[in-house]
């Protein structure tokens, strides 16, 4: 991670109204690096401990869910409902678990989107948002 992510990531944190603490920047940081990984509360802390750091989980659950709230990161329920946290790059894309490895495949489908975009407006609606996850085994 280079130290130029660092003002970026001070201006994602001001941007959402959110003042810039170590705690959230580490933290941010870490989403940084692992980019595109979808990290729950508990591996966070525990990659957080195993360079050092002396956040503890309690603070980690509550960064998680400010910077949530802030859409700087998504949340989603992949395995056994466990909440799991990736940055929010505003670019709209959906998943895939697999059943045996828990690997998180991401994917964008056009396809997809126009059907599903059709379905609603079918029914008189418009997709305001929306969450796509298929459960996935190898053949």
């Amino acid at each position: 991670m280079t130290e130029m992510k660092i003002p970026s990531m001070r201006k994602d944190l001001k941007d959402a109204g959110l003042k810039v603490t170590g705690q959230r920047v580490t933290i941010l940081k870490l989403f940084y690096e692992k980019n595109h990984q979808h990290l729950s509360a508990e591996e966070v802390y525990r990659i957080l401990i195993g360079r050092g750091s002396h956040i503890g989980m309690a603070t980690v659950y509550r960064v998680l869910s400010q910077l949530q709230r802030a859409r700087i990161l998504i949340r989603h329920r992949f395995e056994d409902g466990q909440a799991v946290y990736e940055l929010d790059d505003h670019d709209h894309h959906d998943h895939m678990v697999d059943l045996e490895s828990g690997e998180v495949v991401e994917f964008q489908s056009v396809q997809i989107e126009k059907a599903q975009e059709a379905i609603a407006a079918e029914e008189g609606y418009e997709i305001v948002d929306h969450e796509l996850v298929l459960w996935v085994r190898k053949r």
